[in-house]
Order: structure tokens, then C-alpha cells, then sequence
């Protein structure tokens, strides 16, 4: 098993002597291990690989956890590149979540201004910092478990495809979380944050019309246009917006619309999001607009039907844990920029147009605060499954939207590494302070039990199907 040093000899002293006298420092190993997270997160970054299309990145993940002497069981819940790696034995479980997909549509060099790379696809949502980072802290926590002789189980979940496959939620749905204590989990962002901000719910689908194609010229009336399917039922949905509550977002994108202006399409599909903040309003909005595609196939002379890719549930706060995640993220303190990191995230900044915040931002921890956040993450099915905490913290220059060119760059800059071990060495930290800590994790529990409410019983949005794993191709 590869140890640093420090582990290693901590092994030939009695437990209860390393735990007073030589006890590593969570962060500190985490530390140690810069050039692997640097090199993980560089080579899953060049690859840029899309939602269960992974290979390689969990090829890299599982490796590395092998050689750190970790147990890997590959392909859970029917997923390829899904994983769970577990170290050590007896006493409680902590999880800690790696993502790893890419953003299908969006490439950039690690330049600070446009330069497409010319792949199809990028990191513009930091994952590849995610899964190096959170590899990062599975690994160090395992030496303190060994250096210090504390029982307990460290598992690294490989969580593919969050954006817009919702992998997370097969793996919560297969009860792969069901014996976990804590899971903690973190994402890139432009400033740390450990806030509890829970997430809205959503449900996607992509919806399949079938019409009649014809010469739109000389045989117009032979033709039952599946594009204008697509466009009546976007036309419905435009207009029920109104009639909807503060915390509904709707959008989507066509997919397919046809070939040629002169050929009535035969077939055309557009993918539908609808997102609130409760997940029984997201099952309510649905039904609306399965009526609207219903609605659209008749007054278009179509036929229509439709697959759901992905469906989460909000994410589950828990103040309890969130309170010593902050407490952990100010102890490591933010991402300091050398002068060559500061030239080079001033020239991002000058792409915002509008004034951005302060680069020191990227060096200070947000105010603690409760609030609702407008994104959504399949993170959210594991929070109704155990306690579930997490942080952001500034792998991106201050002001940097996710899903953006400018992200992609600084997911693959060294500002992006310094981020992702800010988030290693918090995590760390938390996961030791959890495995000493019973009466933090029973606490924790309690108030996850009277949140989730007697007689709670998990609901998936996505029903019973299959992983989609041919949505991004």
C-alpha cells in the first residue's frame, strides 16, 4: 500500500501515542500529494470525456485507488464507469463523491482568452477538478486512518455523468448509499463556500415527433410537418410559463429539426428541463407538459413520444454538518494567487465585460448563510439517502460563470488545482474530525431523520428505467 512516510511510521507506534503525540495532519497529506492531483485533474481535463462516456477517467480514478491500496468494485448500478472504492474496516463509513464528465458543446485551451481546443466537448463545469480533488482527500484520509490506528471506512464513489444523466441517482436508487454515515462532496466555483444552499429538483426528457415528410413545394399538402410538433408544443410551454410559481424554470433546446427547407421533416426532437424547488411541483409541471406535447402532436397532424434522460431531487441540507464544514473551509482558508496567477486571471476578467469581484475574493470564505440555489445535482438523491454535506470553493477567477469558455480555461490552470486541494484538505479534515466525532455524526443523523420525516420513503423522478447510457452520443 503507498504511504507517505510520515503514515508509515506513525504504524509502529501504539494508538493512542500517535493520536496524542505524532498524529498527521489531514491536511497536510493532502498537501504531499500536489503533483497527483495536478497530473489527475490535467489528464481528465485533456480528455474531456462526456456523461457515460467516461472510460478513461475512471480507468485513471480506479487505478489510482487500487495503488493506494483501496477495494474497487467496478460497473454499480449497471454503469460502466461507475464505481465505488472502499479503504479500511469496521467503525462508521464516510463517502466522499468524484465526479467526472464533461459538457458536450464547449471546448477552450488553458488560455485566458477564446481559443476553442477543437474538442467537442470541456470540463465547463470543473469535474475533472472534482473527481482529482475528491481522489485526493479519499487517499489522505486512508494514511490518517492507518497512521492513527482509527477504525473506520473511507469510500471514493465514481459518480458519472451529473450533467444531465443523473448517475448519482441510478447508484442512490441501487441503495449503494444505504449503509453510509456521511457523504460529503464539493464542486469548482468561483469563491469558497461552505453555505447550505439546497438545489432544485428536475426532470428532463426528450421528446420524439413523427410526422410525414413530402415535397414542400409541389406536394405541401402530403406533409405533417414533425418540426411543427416541436414548434407548437414550444409555442404551449412559452405561454404556460405565466401560469407557473417564482421557483419554475423550463428551457430546452431542439435536437433535431430536419435537413433541408424543402423536405417536410419526418422527424424532429427537442429536450425539455423543468426545474422548482419542491419536488412534487416538478411531478405536477410534468404532467402539464406531457398534455402540451399531447396537445401539439393533434393540432400538427403528428404523432410524439418521449424518453426521461434525468430526474434529481433537491438536495437536503443539513445545518448540522454544513456549520463544520465552514468551520474546516476557514481553517484551510481560500486560493492564493502567485503574480503570474494574477496576470492571467485579470486577463479572464476583461472577457465579463461588467465589473467583477475583487481577485482577492478567490483568497476569503463566504459568510455562512441558508439559501436556495437555482441549480440542480443529482447530489440531491444521495442527501434523502444519508447525511449529506458539501462545499465550493474558487477553482475559477472571481466572477466566472460555470458552463462557460472561462471556466473550461481555469479547470485546466493551476488556479484550478490550488481550488481543487482547498477542497481536498477540507474534506479531509472533515472526514477525520467525523470519525472521531460520534456525537457530531449522531446529531447530524437526528437532524436528517426529522427532516426526511416518519414514514419517509425515497421517490425517484426518474421511475424505473434504465441509465441512459447513449444520451450524449
Amino acid at each position: 500500500m503507498r504511504l507517505l512516510a510520515l503514515a508509515a511510521a506513525a504504524m509502529t507506534l501504539p494508538a493512542t501515542a500517535v493520536a496524542q503525540e505524532a498524529a498527521p495532519d489531514p491536511a497536510a497529506l493532502v498537501a504531499a500529494q500536489y503533483d497527483r492531483t495536478e497530473d489527475v485533474a490535467t489528464r481528465i481535463w485533456e480528455w474531456a470525456e462526456v456523461g457515460y462516456q467516461e472510460e478513461r477517467s475512471s480507468d485513471l480514478l480506479k487505478a489510482e485507488l487500487r495503488d493506494a491500496g483501496f477495494r474497487v468494485e467496478v460497473g454499480v448500478a449497471g454503469i460502466p464507469t461507475a464505481f465505488v472504492a472502499e479503504w479500511g474496516s469496521d467503525g462508521p463509513v464516510i463517502a466522499i463523491l468524484a465526479e467526472y464528465d464533461a459538457l458536450p458543446g464547449i471546448s477552450q485551451t488553458a488560455a485566458p482568452t477564446r481559443d476553442p481546443s477543437g474538442l467537442a466537448a470541456g470540463h465547463a463545469c470543473g469535474h475533472n477538478l472534482f473527481g482529482a480533488g475528491s481522489l485526493t482527500a479519499a487517499i489522505a484520509t486512508a494514511q490518517w486512518l492507518e497512521a492513527t490506528g482509527t477504525p473506520g471506512r473511507i469510500r471514493l464513489y465514481g459518480t458519472p455523468a451529473e450533467e444531465g444523466g443523473s448517475g448519482k441517482v441510478y447508484m442512490a436508487r441501487a441503495g449503494l448509499f444505504d449503509d453510509v454515515d456521511i457523504a460529503l462532496h464539493w464542486h469548482a466555483g468561483d469563491e469558497n463556500s461552505a453555505a447550505a444552499s439546497t438545489s432544485l429538483a428536475n426532470r428532463s426528457a426528450k421528446f420524439r415527433f413523427r410526422g410525414v415528410s413530402a415535397h414542400a413545394a409541389a406536394a405541401p399538402e402530403r406533409g405533417r410537418s414533425a418540426l411543427d410538433g416541436v414548434e407548437a408544443m414550444n409555442m404551449m410551454v412559452n405561454m404556460m410559463r405565466e401560469h407557473t410559481s417564482m421557483d419554475t424554470r423550463i428551457h430546452y433546446v431542439i435536437t433535431e429539426g430536419g435537413s433541408a427547407p424543402n423536405v417536410v421533416p419526418d422527424a424532429a426532437e427537442v429536450f425539455y428541463y423543468v426545474r422548482h424547488s419542491d419536488a412534487d411541483e416538478v411531478r405536477a409541471l410534468w404532467s402539464r407538459l406531457e398534455d402540451v406535447a399531447r396537445g401539439a402532436a393533434l393540432g400538427t397532424g403528428t404523432e410524439v413520444e418521449w424518453e426521461i434522460i434525468h430526474g434529481n431531487n433537491p438536495l437536503l441540507v443539513n445545518e448540522t454538518l454544513a456549520k463544520a464544514m465552514d468551520a474546516k473551509l476557514r481553517q484551510v482558508g481560500g486560493v492564493e494567487y502567485t503574480p503570474e496567477e494574477r496576470a492571467w486571471a485579470a486577463t479572464i476578467q476583461e472577457s465579463f465585460g461588467d465589473a467583477a469581484p475583487p481577485l482577492e475574493t478567490a483568497d476569503e470564505i463566504q459568510p455562512y448563510e441558508k439559501s436556495l440555489g437555482y441549480g440542480s445535482t443529482d447530489v440531491g438523491d444521495v442527501s434523502w439517502a444519508t447525511p449529506t454535506v458539501g462545499l465550493r470553493t474558487a477553482t475559477w477567477v472571481p466572477g466566472t460563470s460555470a458552463h462557460s469558455w472561462q471556466a473550461v480555461a481555469a479547470s485546466g490552470s493551476s488556479i484550478g488545482v490550488k481550488g481543487a486541494q482547498v477542497a481536498a484538505k477540507t474534506l479531509a479534515l472533515m472526514a477525520a474530525e467525523l470519525f472521531t466525532d460520534p456525537e457530531l455524526r449522531a446529531a447530524a443523523r437526528a437532524e436528517f431523520d426529522a427532516a426526511r420525516g416518519e414514514g419517509y420513503e425515497y421517490r425517484s423522478l426518474l421511475g424505473d428505467r434504465d441509465p441512459p447510457l447513449d444520451y450524449r452520443r
